[in-house]
């Protein structure tokens, strides 16, 4: 097949001025090459379209792809990671990873939760400051935890992020405001283990890959998969397998939590405990990186022994399966 590979490049937003924070989910060429690797190694054709505008202009020119891998985030609004995948169904090109409902939904963590909850799945309480005078009409019990509501990559998370009190809920509210431009998403601090769950596939087809226990080590920032860990991954996390009671656990949550937003392909659900040790969801990844050594996803495939190769020709099979059933 001739497959066109959308993306956004953290080089070409550092051109135009945005900051390491900005441009953090967005990708470095060697991400690229490693998927353009992968697929010319499974006998397709590629070609690099780039980000939302530049596929819009090839579009508009005529161009034409028999598949599109997506993993264009975007950069504005709660419909950036949306962009894409509605081009493409205007133009009726099929594509890898999630439609534009639940990309959008998944990006607003405080959407994806009510989902998720609606669903009866466990989720932290939580509620959404729009602006400064919100903090007043929270009542939920300290200790808190706040981040912007419709960023990745940790974006917004430090040590900060822990809230003992309404006047640092007030004080870190009204820093997020202003920075990220975004509401805030509070919930009740959950104290305990972290992991990221791998599902490969699509609705009732869709698996679990594997559940990673993300440890913090003594030199990381405490309690909190902050920024600024997640940036200094090697040095201060240690990912493990999780195969106990609870792993099991988060593994089912994550399967039921995936269907339940209709994610596509693959991608990671994250989750974390609560004081008693009951697994919390805390927000989908539908659109995870890909980088082959330093991403969650391929990560996790590794510890279960899928190479990256194997990884991309999954995604592919399961996008292809979507084409089959709208031409049977």
């Amino acid at each position: 097949m001739r497959i066109g590979i959308t993306f956004d490049l953290r080089e070409d937003y550092a051109r135009e001025g945005y900051d390491e924070e900005e441009t953090a989910e967005f990708d470095h060429v060697d991400t690229i090459l490693a998927i353009e690797s992968a697929l010319q190694s499974l006998g397709h054709m590629t070609d690099r379209i780039g980000h939302a505008r530049a596929l819009a202009k090839r579009l508009v020119d005529g161009d034409r792809w028999d598949l599109v891998f997506n993993i264009a985030e975007g950069m504005h609004g709660f419909g950036r990671q949306a962009l894409v995948p509605a081009l493409l169904d205007t133009y009726r090109i099929p594509y890898t990873f999630s439609d534009p409902l639940a990309l959008a939904v998944t990006l607003h963590k405080a959407a994806a939760k009510r989902i998720v909850r609606d669903h009866g799945l466990c989720t932290a309480d939580f509620a959404v400051v729009e602006a400064l005078s919100d903090v007043e009409n929270v009542t939920l019990p300290f200790p808190l935890f706040i981040k912007p509501v419709a960023e990745g990559t940790s974006k917004g998370i430090s040590a900060a992020s822990r809230i003992r009190d309404r006047t640092e809920l007030r004080q870190g509210c009204d820093r997020l405001l202003a920075r990220h431009r975004q509401p805030v998403l509070v919930e009740r601090y959950l104290p305990g283990r972290e992991f990221t769950v791998g599902i490969l596939d699509t609705g009732s087809a869709s698996t679990v890959l594997g559940v990673m226990e993300l440890v913090l080590r003594a030199e990381a920032e405490p309690d909190i998969y902050s920024y600024e860990n997640k940036k200094h991954f090697e040095e201060r996390v240690d990912a493990r397998l999780a195969t106990d009671t609870v792993g099991l656990a988060a593994a089912e949550l994550a399967l039921s939590a995936w269907r339940g937003l209709g994610c596509r392909d693959a991608g990671r659900i994250d989750m974390r405990c609560d004081a008693d040790g009951k697994v919390n969801f805390l927000e989908a990844n539908p659109l995870a990186g890909l980088h082959p050594r330093d991403s969650d996803l391929p990560l996790l495939a590794r510890l279960k022994g899928l190479p990256y190769n194997a990884l991309i020709e999954g995604i592919i099979a399961s996008a292809l399966s979507r084409v089959a059933k709208s031409v049977a």
